[in-house]
């Protein structure tokens, strides 16, 4: 099984930028999605930024679009997340997560959590005004 670790979290000021990584344990075949999520206190995850490696097609939400990032170093098995301009209402927990291809994920949309099969423990985002 991959597992992956985040880092890269952090506590910035209204305007600052992050950049979150995320590692896999070992090297997998990158045939398929990875994403970030982030969850509010009390809320279910949401999706972030989504990163198709096989054409390097990249998805975001509204709320993240020209201010996030997302990118691969396949050779360093790492997905990346640049944040800039980060606001207050971008504090929360992010996740990445990794579909690694089981049977019937294909169903689900990027920005779905039940499509990834692979997923970090954490990393704090806390941005103060």
């Amino acid at each position: 099984q991959v597992q992956l670790v985040e880092s890269g979290g952090g506590s910035v000021q209204a305007g600052g930028s992050l950049r979150l990584t995320c590692t896999a344990s070992r090297y997998f075949e990158k045939k398929y999605f990875m994403a970030w999520f982030r969850q509010y206190p009390g809320k279910e995850r949401e999706g972030v930024a989504a990163f198709y490696p096989p054409s390097g097609a990249t998805y975001y939400d509204d709320s993240v679009k020209g201010r996030f990032t997302v990118s691969l170093d396949n050779a360093k098995n790492t997905l990346f997340l640049q944040m800039n301009s980060l606001q207050p209402e971008d504090t929360a927990v992010y996740y990445c997560a990794a579909d690694l291809g089981r049977s019937g994920s294909w169903a689900f949309d990027h920005f779905n959590e039940l499509k990834y099969d692979a997923w970090g423990q954490g990393t704090q985002v806390t941005v103060s005004s």
